[in-house]
C-alpha cells in the first residue's frame, strides 16, 4: 500500500496549512516554529498528525529538525527539489501565474534538449511510436484525451533520448500534470496549429536530425507554454 494511501486526512490538513505558511513566506527562512506541542494545541490537532507533517515537510526540504533543537525553516529554494513545485503552483498567495511560467519554461527547455537526443540516439521502434503518437493528435475525442496523448508523446521523446534523469523528471512533471489536468488544458487547446508541430518533431527525430528536432519541439512546447499562460488571469 502507497504511502499516500495511507495518511491521515487530519495529517494532510496540517501539513498543507504549514507548508503554505512557510511557501508563502510567512515563516521567515531560519525561523523558528512553535513546538510540536504548540502546534497541535494551536490546529486543534493530536501530537501524531503534527509529527506525520513535519516529517513530511522535512523530506521535502521545507523544515530542518533536529533532535533537541527547534524546527527551523529552510530556503525552499536552495533544499528543495521537483517535488516542492506542486505545492508552490496552488499556494495561496498568488504566485501560481510566476510558478507557472517557471515550469512551463523550464518544460520547453528540457524537451528540446531532449529532442536533439532523441534524434541521435533514438531506435526504430522509438521513431515508428512518435510518428504514430503525432498522427492521432488531432483526432484526440476530447482535451483530457489530447492531454494523454501529448504527454504520452513528450514521454515517449524523453525515453528515446536515453537519460535516466529526463526520465525521471518526466515521472514528476507526469503527476502535476495529470492531478491538475483542468488547469492544463490550454496546452492542448489548439489541437488545429499544434498538431503539425508534433509531426514535424517526430518526423525530424525519425530523420535524426538533432537540430531539426530540437528547434521543432521547442516551437511546439513555446507555443503551449503561451497558450496556458494567456488563459491565466
Amino acid at each position: 500500500m502507497s504511502s499516500a494511501s495511507t495518511r491521515s486526512p487530519v495529517a494532510d490538513r496540517v501539513f498543507r496549512t504549514l507548508s503554505e505558511a512557510v511557501l508563502s513566506g510567512r515563516y521567515r527562512v531560519g525561523e523558528k516554529l512553535p513546538t510540536q506541542r504548540a502546534l497541535a494545541a494551536e490546529l486543534g490537532v493530536n501530537m501524531t498528525s503534527v509529527r506525520e507533517a513535519v516529517k513530511r515537510l522535512e523530506q521535502l526540504g521545507l523544515l530542518q529538525v533536529r533532535q533537541g533543537d527547534a524546527m527551523r525553516v529552510n530556503d525552499w529554494r536552495a533544499t528543495g527539489g521537483l517535488d516542492v513545485i506542486a505545492h508552490v503552483l496552488f499556494a495561496a498567495d498568488g504566485r501560481e501565474h510566476s510558478a507557472l511560467a517557471d515550469l512551463m519554461e523550464a518544460r520547453r527547455l528540457m524537451l528540446a534538449g531532449a529532442a536533439r537526443f532523441a534524434a541521435e540516439r533514438r531506435s526504430d521502434e522509438q521513431a515508428a511510436r512518435l510518428t504514430d503518437l503525432a498522427r492521432r493528435m488531432p483526432d484526440a475525442a476530447d482535451a483530457r484525451a489530447a492531454q494523454a496523448l501529448d504527454f504520452a508523446f513528450f514521454a515517449e521523446l524523453v525515453d528515446a533520448a536515453g537519460n535516466v534523469v529526463l526520465g525521471l523528471v518526466m515521472n514528476s512533471i507526469r503527476r502535476i500534470y495529470f492531478d491538475n489536468a483542468g488547469l492544463f488544458e490550454a496546452v492542448v487547446g489548439n489541437r488545429e496549429r499544434l498538431a503539425p508541430l508534433y509531426r514535424r518533431a517526430a518526423r525530424a527525430v525519425a530523420r535524426r536530425e538533432p537540430a531539426a528536432a530540437e528547434r521543432a519541439v521547442a516551437e511546439l512546447a513555446s507555443v503551449q507554454e503561451q497558450a496556458l499562460l494567456e488563459v491565466l488571469p
